[in-house]
């Protein structure tokens, strides 16, 4: 038995025949210490809501309510692990709930219900840069999570908390610098997984600016995926298609620079004069 009364996670996935499938992107974490380790840099979870997104077993759902989370909301995808999710919210009456739905569907506010909410988890690869996008990008602002906690392969972490110069810098480290303060945590290493992905893994911690630079988040969006993705080219000649040179010339910047040298500051004037 576990430090919390139920059973090893490798027990859990044999029993339930919960093999993880690249379909699903599914990498299982399987280390407690480690799960421990990811609800820890959530914060204190005794006040408020947790949605998690792919559960798998559950090994940082446990982690979650081990660490004093209120109330765990689950979205799980694959109905395989539906089982051993319910055995967890047994042993946790009224702490967790489980919704069987796909995160891409799912109406995260709706969930939040105007309580205080954290978003943490272990994301599945091939759904987890759209899911951080749609969370950065919402509507109302201060938004309805007080901080999003999340893993990703270590390379799209580096993205996200990139700045100007940086290599990894573009659409998301802009998206993510402007509206969050965000940073690795810390590293996961490979064989923490079953079955080990190619890449460390990284857990990154977003906390929401009070009040970011205003500016049109659909333009800003659109704007940044149109110079980022000629990253080698001018601005004047990624930016063409939304005016060009005359449109730089309207936000006082040089045409012939290119758009890993801009700050967000200057992504934002770009925005507002488009």
């Amino acid at each position: 038995m576990s430090a919390d009364g139920l059973p090893p996670l490798r027990e859990v996935i044999e029993r339930h025949g919960l093999q993880a499938r690249k379909a699903l992107g599914q990498n299982f974490l399987l280390d407690l210490n480690l799960t421990g380790k990811v609800a820890r840099a959530a914060g204190d979870l005794s006040e408020v809501t947790v949605i998690e997104v792919g559960p798998g077993p559950g090994g940082l759902t446990r982690a979650l309510l081990m660490h004093g989370a209120r109330r765990v909301v689950a979205i799980e995808r694959d109905e395989r692990c539906l089982a051993a999710l319910a055995e967890i919210a047994a042993r946790y009456p009224g702490r967790l709930e489980v919704i069987s739905g796909d995160a891409l569907k799912t109406d995260f506010a709706a969930l939040a219900d105007g309580t205080p909410t954290r978003i943490v988890a272990n994301l599945p690869y091939n759904i987890g840069t759209e899911l951080l996008v749609r969370w950065l990008t919402v509507a109302e602002w201060p938004p309805y999570y007080q901080s999003l906690t999340l893993m990703f392969q270590r390379e799209v972490a580096e993205r996200i908390v990139a700045g100007p110069g940086d290599e990894a810098y573009g659409r998301l480290g802009v998206l993510a610098g402007w509206r969050t303060q965000a940073r690795i945590a810390f590293d996961v290493p490979r064989q923490a997984f079953t079955p080990p992905p190619k890449v460390t893994s990284s857990v990154v911690h977003l906390v929401p600016r009070t009040a970011p630079l205003p500016v049109d988040v659909t333009t800003l969006g659109r704007l940044t995926q149109a110079a980022f993705g000629q990253r080698r080219k001018m601005l004047r000649q990624s930016l063409k298609s939304l005016g060009g040179e005359e449109l730089l010339a309207r936000a006082e910047i040089d045409p012939t620079r290119r758009p890993e040298t801009l700050t967000v500051g200057e992504f934002v004037r770009l925005a507002n004069a488009l």
